[in-house]
């Protein structure tokens, strides 16, 4: 399997995602060396024709240097203040490196509100791809400074995946301080082997991911499978490699075995089912069984009342909620009727729809197939 890793050099639309623990050293500093590294190779691959973006990680850390602290700050009103210090910091760093190998770089903060509204949705997609066009390097990260919930989540892995979705990308490499996927942590059992290749993002794959990784960076494995999970199913390949090896993006694009390749999904989407996959925040759950998760995972079927095993939170018809088998999100869709509705006809077949709501024109599906994205 290894050796489909070839078809990596055709990759021409790349997004590249940084986290704090590679662009800092351990005093939580910025790590110049290894910054001025990646904007080398990312050069490189730009000049070779490649389309390049960069999801970078670090406001707060490039923020605490000038600001004198030696830890990172706690709540999150301290850390939006030492991030809106840092993002200058960080972006005049990226600037200067760039240019002295030729390329122009544009700064994008964006935030989860720019993929729940469509309308931003098709902005932000707008302005990226016009950026790629111009020839310029975009230069992404969350808006620290007010997006409350993106220190909640924490993490650019979901962002990258988010980006890659956007732009229609053929390859995201995720950049961290662990070098792959393992089958078991390899810090506290050394037998574990890293995984070379992942067809398929299922409970296993999760199960293995383990808890967060360094102190420095937020996001641990487990939010780079959920990002895995994000870009694959919008037919995006993508890598997770060591962000502190040498010429680690270049050998990527020349197909060697670096890393773990989660390797995309045949995948056509339009671009609503790209919205609903660029994490639109979900509303609610619902509960599948595992005949009805068959029928959407491998048939692309609509869901329909009869497979629902239950209903979790309160929405809305017209709202976007999860659909769930296994403690895990099989797929995300817009909803034909609100919670108690659904509460009312699940495990029902369709034709009971009418007499248990006691109206006329009521839907067949509860998520029709066009409304739905499958994640599995």
């Amino acid at each position: 399997m290894a050796g489909n890793r070839e078809l990596l050099q055709k990759k021409n639309r790349i997004v590249v995602k940084v986290g704090s623990s590679t662009l800092t050293h351990e005093t939580g500093k910025l790590n110049y060396h290894r910054i001025e590294r990646l904007a080398m190779e990312i050069a490189d691959l730009a000049n070779q024709g490649k389309e390049m973006v960069l999801v970078s990680s670090g406001a707060v850390s490039a923020g605490m240097g000038p600001l004198g602290l030696s830890a990172r700050p706690k709540t999150i009103r301290e850390k939006q203040a030492v991030a809106a210090v840092g993002q200058g910091v960080l972006m005049h760093t990226y600037e200067k490196m760039f240019r002295e190998y030729g390329q122009n770089v544009g700064q994008v903060l964006l935030t989860r509100m720019d993929a729940q509204d469509r309308k931003k949705f098709m902005n932000s997609r707008n302005t990226l791809l016009t950026m790629l066009q111009m020839g310029v390097i975009p230069i992404i990260n969350e808006n620290d400074v007010v997006a409350i919930d993106e220190f909640k989540i924490g993490d650019n892995d979901t962002l990258s995946a988010m980006v890659s979705n956007f732009i229609e990308a053929d390859l995201l490499i995720i950049l961290s301080d662990v070098d792959g996927l393992y089958t078991a942590n390899p810090q506290t059992h050394p037998e574990a082997r890293i995984i070379p290749v992942v067809t398929e993002v299922d409970k296993h794959v999760y199960d293995i991911a383990g808890g967060a990784g360094s102190s420095i960076g937020t996001g641990g494995m487990y939010t780079k499978i959920q990002a895995a999970s994000i870009a694959t199913s919008s037919g995006v390949d993508m890598v997770i490699a060591s962000g502190s090896e040498d010429g680690v993006l270049r050998r990527i694009c020349q197909g060697e075995d670096v890393g773990t390749w989660f390797t995309a999904k045949d995948s056509n989407l339009h671009t609503k089912k790209r919205w609903l996959l660029s994490g639109s925040k979900a509303q609610g759950s619902l509960i599948v069984d595992g005949g009805c998760r068959n029928a959407l995972v491998e048939h692309g079927s609509s869901l329909l009342p009869v497979g629902i095993a239950a209903v979790e939170g309160e929405f809305h018809e017209g709202d976007i909620v999860n659909v769930m088998y296994e403690g895990l999100v099989i797929a995300k869709g817009i909803v034909n009727y609100n919670s108690e509705s659904v509460e009312a006809i699940k495990r029902h077949k369709t034709d009971d729809i009418e007499k248990i709501l006691g109206h006329e024109g009521v839907y067949e599906e509860v998520i029709h197939r066009d409304n739905l994205v499958v994640m599995q």
